[in-house]
């Protein structure tokens, strides 16, 4: 009816007849006005008009400054983003993120983040209604981080992408998400790495180099192992994420963008693998089913070939999940890689013909679309990563109201108690002073863990614990977390068939804290019957061992390999925590000689013996390519001879004895996995306190066993054993999973050897793992004092 209407009226204005020419006025110019000029946004600016190329194209990548000068511009040019900047990297480099929204809501953040707090915890909530208008008003929070392994460079221009197409997209799908979603977009999880990675791609451009891992660890300290420090908190990095983000925002879905292999899928979405880690609330765990699958239809739908779910990637150890323990889904998306902004030609061929769960050249249920082979481009992986987290988004979105009734469903399970679980565990006092425990309380304490002390005597069974004893009680929001840190881990026996080799884990399978630190926690099944007091700060942690300050403390070189053990940068950041001096010895160094007139004691970090002789290939310029090579070879053997102490850590150790002829044999040499395995356990460990390495320790600790040696001493007067698992076979796992532990009960776990005037100490198990085996820490220290100057 509205057309014939306006015709109506213009026939109407159309008939009103002209005044006659003679009674018409002479017009007057009006007066020339000053008109204000129009108001325009401003432009939003495209990622090349900054890193001056599109994301995705070959051969091109962008350091850490130019991708912040993006966000910066962005953010400027944008009312649906805000940028913040949450500290600075281990090196320096500024940490950032991106808070992404319609206009209207990112002006009232604080009433959003106020009523996702009252999801996080709903103690607070007195009556039903008051939890149904938060959830009526609350918004969908979306944490996305992107980057944190620097050799996965689709991860540090997709999130660029991804904050230009929510800044400038006008689309209904993209209106929905803004109005539903509060997104977190942290760019890089690792920007050091960034520029790292960057430089090193960029100067070995065209050369034979071209596309190689850098001859260094692209973090600082943690190398690969960054992505395994959500429960540990050691890393900067991940402390300013942890208390910026997820502690205040409690994401109902994380989403960690990363890539892969080349030759196996094109892109891995959860379901994830068997087995799930049993404190993960099963609610959460569907929900990290049916977003994975949501995403893995919708790129479907757009044509994306070689996509896989339920494949390759477990979700047992919380190292890489921690909102699978603070009411959210973790999604990882992992992106099959090039030569890192090089592409490469993959003729189906070639492409791997096993996979964790699936085949990549075959169809099946969860494989329904395979890849045809042919050119893979940085372009590919940027589209994949960036469409999958736009269909997270879209979902988010869509089921806004659906997240945040499951995380509020999640978070007040936890705070009811789960049926089986014990009522609290007790952390006794007497030890307040330790580090280990000082530790460990800061880590319940930054994963929001309420942690009370005791008012009165507390009694577990028979055993008496003192008032002011700390006590975890199990009914609170993030009861599940404390739990999975506090107890031993049984991983499942699983195998690639009945009877047959061991189904490797993804990562390790043992993370219980207290074994880890030295650290006694009980459980107690029943209510204590006691006052506690309102939840308490952790004590302060000083690191510090003595020794180690004035002329007197030994001089310390730390082998640092051009292939760049992971090890190696854990060691560093051991010695550098507890105030060790060292100086890093590279391969020249080493092979230069005379190694005794500058160091007491040289460190072997832990590394495969070939990586340790041969070094990197040749296809590496000088001097990063070879490693130590028989002329270092010559010239440790020497130090040792010469009076110096040479400590070699878990895989260090084979070479140690294989070329420096050591009167000693690892029985583990060349044993298949289904004869004896143990992938990241904790193995009792049995030490003669008499010994100068084990001084002050007790006779009953423990070892982080992964991979490594042990030995038997076939020289007693040539070599002693400081340490050794138990001759019981039954008794030599505390945590974790081991296959036929009776290739290793009785067998010497820690040994010095003679040689020459010096000796060597052989650790068959790595004594500072990843930052956390501080009940161990004084087996190493110790290690470095054994010579005088």
């Amino acid at each position: 009816m509205l057309r014939p209407l306006v015709l109506l009226f213009a026939v109407a204005i159309a008939a009103v007849p002209a005044p006659p020419a003679a009674a018409q006025q002479p017009r007057r110019t009006p007066p020339a006005r000053r008109r204000p000029p129009p108001v325009t946004a401003p432009r939003i600016p495209t990622p090349r008009s900054v890193l001056g190329f599109e994301p995705g194209d070959d051969r091109k990548l962008a350091d850490w400054p130019t991708l912040v000068r993006y966000y910066q511009a962005l953010a400027s040019a944008s009312d649906r983003m805000r940028y913040r900047e949450l500290g600075h990297s281990t090196l320096g480099a500024p940490m950032i993120a991106l808070v992404i929204s319609s206009p209207q809501n990112l002006r009232a953040l604080d009433r959003y983040r106020e009523l996702n707090a009252k999801l996080a915890d709903p103690r607070g909530f007195k009556t039903a209604k008051e939890a149904e208008d938060v959830l009526r008003g609350g918004k969908a929070i979306v944490l996305i981080t992107s980057g944190i392994h620097s050799t996965e460079v689709g991860g540090h221009l997709s999130p660029a992408v991804l904050a230009y197409r929510l800044a400038s997209d006008t689309s209904l799908a993209t209106r929905a998400i803004l109005d539903n979603v509060i997104l977190w977009l942290v760019p890089s999880l690792n920007p050091d790495g960034v520029s790292i990675v960057t430089r090193w791609y960029n100067r070995t451009l065209g050369t034979t180099a071209e596309g190689t891992d850098p001859p260094e660890l692209y973090h600082h300290y943690a190398g690969h192992d960054n992505n395994r420090d959500w429960y540990a908190f050691t890393q900067v990095e991940t402390q300013l994420v942890v208390d910026s983000i997820h502690n205040v925002w409690h994401p109902q879905i994380v989403h960690d963008i990363h890539q892969q292999d080349t030759d196996g899928s094109r892109l891995f979405l959860p379901p994830y693998l068997d087995p799930i880690e049993p404190n993960v609330d099963p609610l959460l765990v569907d929900g990290v089913n049916a977003l994975g699958t949501a995403m893995a239809w919708a790129l479907a739908g757009q044509g994306k070939t070689g996509i896989v779910i339920n494949a390759v990637y477990d979700a047992w150890t919380p190292a890489r999940a921690y909102q699978h323990y603070h009411g959210g889904v973790r999604i990882l998306s992992e992106a099959a890689s090039a030569n890192l902004a090089s592409p490469i030609d993959l003729p189906a061929d070639q492409l791997a013909t096993r996979g964790r769960g699936f085949n990549p050249r075959e169809r099946s249920w969860n494989f329904t679309n395979p890849w045809p082979g042919g050119r893979w481009t940085l372009r590919d992986i940027v589209t994949y990563q960036t469409d999958g987290a736009y269909a997270l988004l879209e979902n988010a979105a869509r089921y806004r109201d659906r997240w945040l009734a499951n995380f509020l469903t999640i978070e007040g399970r936890a705070v009811r108690g789960w049926k089986g679980w014990p009522y609290a565990y007790v952390l006794p006092r007497q030890h307040q002073d330790s580090v280990g425990l000082a530790t460990l309380l800061g880590i319940l304490h930054r994963g929001q863990v309420e942690v009370r002390t005791a008012l009165h005597p507390v009694a577990v069974g028979t055993q008496r614990f003192p008032a002011g004893s700390y006590v975890v009680a199990l009914r609170q929001p993030y009861a599940g977390f404390a739990k999975t840190l506090l107890e031993p881990q049984r991983y499942p026996d699983l195998r690639l068939y009945p009877g047959g080799p061991p189904l490797p884990p993804y990562d390790v399978t043992a993370h219980t804290l207290p074994l880890l630190m030295g650290v006694t926690a009980v459980a107690a099944r029943d209510s204590l019957r006691i006052g506690l007091s309102a939840p308490v700060e952790p004590p302060a942690a000083s690191p510090g061992y003595p020794g180690f300050a004035g002329p007197e403390a030994p001089r310390v070189g730390l082998y640092r390999s051009y292939a760049a053990p992971i090890d190696e940068g854990w060691t560093r950041w051991v010695f550098d925590t507890w105030k060790v001096p060292y100086v890093s010895v590279v391969d020249s160094v080493v092979r230069a000689g005379k190694l005794r007139e500058h160091f007491e004691v040289i460190v072997l970090p832990d590394q495969s013996p070939h990586e340790l002789f041969d070094g990197l290939p040749r296809q590496y310029p000088a001097p990063y390519a070879g490693g130590l090579g028989q002329e270092g070879v010559e010239a440790l053997r020497q130090f040792v001879t010469d009076g110096g102490t040479l400590v070699a850590l878990n895989d260090a150790s084979r070479f140690a004895v294989e070329h420096l002829l050591l009167p000693v044999r690892n029985v583990l040499e060349s044993v298949a996995d289904d004869e004896f395995y143990a992938p990241g356990s904790i193995f009792r460990l049995e030490l003669d306190p008499s010994d100068p390495i084990a001084r002050g320790m007790p006779a009953q600790s423990v070892a982080w066993y992964e991979s490594g040696p042990a030995f038997e001493v076939l020289d007693s007067s040539a070599a002693r054993v400081v340490g050794r698992y138990p001759a019981d076979a039954d008794k030599v796992l505390l945590s974790g999973w081991v296959l036929h532990p009776e290739r290793v009960a009785g067998r010497a776990a820690l040994v010095e050897a003679k040689l020459g005037t010096g000796r060597v100490v052989l650790f068959g198990f790595r004594p500072q793992y990843r930052g956390q085996s501080i009940a161990t820490y004084p087996l190493l220290f110790n290690s470095l004092r054994l010579t005088a100057r």
